[in-house]
């Protein structure tokens, strides 16, 4: 079966973007800058961008490009024969299928409240109002599951119309939205009065929170921010490196990618913290800032109900993207595993991910007596931890070990396919730290999630 491409370098781009770019950009990130000294996480974060994310999604384009396949094959075609690093590839399979069975409620839960803010459901409440609203969406199993349903059911029938047709035409459309819908938000908030002071909450160091909080907790929450926001290790970028040409080289691919997704969680801030900030309401972390606290304060602005649906259909746009991304991900591993159609693939993948993320759909309802990390966990909390603190930084050792040592692919190999085309190469010096140092880095990001969760 012929290896379907990309277009243009524009959708390769926008898509892998589109796959990296998540609800955690939103509601994650402005809050660790806030909470991490201001200002001054910014760079600490760019650092470890550059230094962890960028030369992984590296490698996975390059992988992907090389072998002209999906992480379940390209081992095959990369290894070294009587090796067996191929087994990693269906760990990879098995996360994206991981990270769906809850991403498509989340999901779910955007498409809802664009269309409460919209029908203007909120109107006239307060802050509990709001949150007896949320509540009550939580608890109806027939709302998590049919909205969870109309995402996976949406987002499979995307990938099904085909690559170009499907995947690439709607990324293209939905990202290119959600960005002029980003810059309009923001500038909306930053002119509000009273938006000052969020403005410094946000962007000033605040030497005081990084003296109470310690320097090296801002430098661990900087690092496993840069780390996750990219969505390495499962494998997603190498898919996409095996649908474009060889134009272009894939150090310079990565960080037009980093830089994307930079801006949505940078910008994300801006439309966030002078909106607190104006209207005296203190931001929470979490799904509450989202949710609860935006609402409200939609509530009290004027437009308020145009603002907060231009919100949550940023939000929608924000989420569907990753799931896109991730089921277009589940499809190429499932068809090189089978030797399937596109269609055929969406189809049974369509199947098996309504069945898969019921547990989570119904965690916070049905389910709710099931709490693996004790009270206030639920099935979310379980499928999270596997993905985030698993798969994802083990798996990008892997992709790193694989394309540094000579039991694997090996640094040269690694490097003739990086760079190859036109565009930024990789420098000869990264050979030691990408070798030695860099695995390091991921053991860290491994240890320290398992301590935060376990401590």
């Amino acid at each position: 079966m012929q290896r379907e491409h990309l277009g243009s370098r524009l959708g390769f781009i926008l898509l892998s973007a589109g796959c990296a770019i998540g609800i955690g950009n939103v509601w994650k990130f402005p809050w660790l800058v806030g909470q991490n000294g201001g200002g001054i996480f910014v760079p600490i974060y760019l650092l470890f961008l550059i230094l962890m994310g960028v030369p992984v999604m590296t490698m996975e384009f390059a992988m992907g490009r090389a072998a002209q396949a999906s992480p379940v094959k390209l081992y095959y075609e990369l290894e070294p024969r009587g090796t067996k690093w191929h087994i990693h590839g269906y760990f990879a399979f098995a996360g994206n299928y991981l990270l769906m069975m809850f991403y498509t409620s989340v999901c779910g839960w955007m498409i809802q409240y664009f269309f409460y803010t919209a029908g203007g459901a909120f109107e006239g409440e307060d802050a509990a109002g709001v949150s007896a609203q949320f509540s009550a969406m939580m608890a109806s199993p027939l709302r998590q599951a049919g909205f969870m349903a109309i995402s996976v059911a949406a987002g499979f029938f995307v990938c099904g119309i085909g690559l170009q047709k499907g995947l690439e035409r709607v990324t293209k459309v939905m990202m290119i939205a959600l960005l002029s819908i980003m810059v309009v938000l923001a500038v909306n908030s930053v002119f509000l009065p009273g938006g000052r002071e969020g403005l410094s909450f946000y962007l000033l160091p605040d030497m005081e929170t990084i003296s109470e909080i310690g320097l090296g907790n801002v430098v661990v929450n900087a690092m496993n921010q840069s780390f996750f926001t990219l969505s390495i290790g499962m494998g997603g970028m190498a898919i996409f490196g095996s649908y474009i040409n060889k134009d272009r080289s894939l150090m310079g691919e990565s960080v037009n990618v980093a830089l994307l997704d930079t801006f949505v969680a940078f910008t994300s801030g801006l439309i966030i913290f002078p909106a607190c900030f104006a209207y005296g309401v203190e931001p929470d972390s979490g799904p509450s800032l989202i949710f609860i606290t935006l609402p409200n304060i939609f509530n009290h602005m004027p437009m308020g109900r145009l603002w907060g649906a231009l919100f949550f259909i940023f939000m929608t746009f924000a989420a569907f993207s990753t799931v896109l991304g991730v089921f277009e991900n589940i499809n190429a591993m499932f068809m090189d595993l089978v030797g399937c159609s596109r269609k055929k693939a969406c189809a049974i993948n369509c199947v098996l991910l309504l069945l898969l993320s019921l547990p989570c759909a119904l965690g916070p309802n049905l389910l709710s007596w099931f709490q693996p990390f004790g009270e206030g966990s639920g099935v979310m909390d379980l499928e999270n931890f596997l993905v985030s603190n698993l798969i994802l930084p083990l798996g990008s050792l892997i992709f790193c070990l694989f394309c540094t040592h000579r039991l694997g692919w090996g640094w040269n190999n690694f490097v003739e396919e990086a760079d190859t085309g036109k565009g930024l190469k990789v420098p000869r010096w990264m050979r030691f730290y990408l070798t030695y140092i860099l695995p390091v880095f991921f053991l860290i990001v491994f240890f320290v999630g398992l301590w935060q969760q376990f401590a």
